[in-house]
């Protein structure tokens, strides 16, 4: 084991542009259980009943005690030492950006700066029908008065986030194919690759000669192209990586 750290810290050392790529794997550790799994939000909700386009059109009081319920759970986390080796990794510029699933902002609150955001943030809202942008406490202070909350303009407010069906973000795929395209080594990190289709990401950087290494637990879509695999706890791999890094 101590091998496999000294290789994947010495191959990341020799990479000129590595990138981390994120998902809820990495939360877990920070008290957000992976939506899936046992205690996630699905086990409470159906997503197809909250978490799409149609049910935000035609069932938005159902869809935002979800948000309310996800928004409280997301406010109770703080970065973990997964989230903060990173972000003092990027500082150090051994780590150009971030590409994240999440939906969490614990990548900035633990000092990330370059962060892609590929399903958008939680604590941020807009109008969907004047796309009048609102902070997270504008929000509060509207839904302590309505549930759903709406605009002054009478159109619903939501967060900016990517439900299922709908489209990823353009900012969001291109800056994320300005991070990959430059990319020589990309780590994976609490993701199985179940989603797409952010899934190709890590695809796409072997197919262009890089490295992959990998920080998952169990099983995962990605082990026909990682390096270097590690299968166990992101939050105690990571800070173990990056002292060897900056060693």
């Amino acid at each position: 084991m101590e091998d496999k750290y000294y290789l994947a810290s010495t191959m990341w050392q020799k990479a000129k542009f590595p990138v981390a790529f994120t998902g809820a794997g990495i939360s877990v550790p920070s008290g957000i259980p992976d939506f899936r799994s046992p205690g996630g939000l699905w086990t409470k909700y159906d997503p197809m009943k909250v978490a799409t386009a149609e049910a935000v059109h035609n069932n938005p009081k159902e869809v935002w005690e979800f948000l309310l319920d996800t928004v409280d759970l997301l406010e109770k986390s703080q970065p973990n030492p997964a989230h903060i080796a990173l972000a003092e990794l990027e500082n150090s510029g051994k780590l150009k950006g971030i590409i994240t699933q999440n939906v969490d902002n614990l990548h900035q609150r633990a000092g990330s700066k370059n962060v892609v955001e590929y399903h958008g943030n939680f604590e941020k809202f807009y109008c969907v029908k004047c796309k009048k942008k609102y902070s997270k406490e504008e929000v509060k202070k509207i839904i302590s008065k309505e549930i759903p909350p709406h605009c002054q303009c009478k159109g619903l407010i939501r967060p900016e986030v990517v439900f299922f069906g709908e489209p990823i973000p353009h900012s969001a795929i291109i800056e994320s194919d300005n991070l990959i395209k430059n990319c020589d080594l990309i780590v994976i990190c609490g993701t199985s690759g179940e989603v797409a289709p952010a899934n190709t990401i890590p695809r796409i950087v072997k197919r262009n000669g890089g490295h992959i290494i990998e920080i998952n637990l169990g099983h995962t879509y990605y082990y026909d192209i990682t390096d270097i695999r590690f299968n166990e706890s992101i939050d105690i791999v990571l800070p173990k990586l990056k002292e060897l890094i900056l060693s």
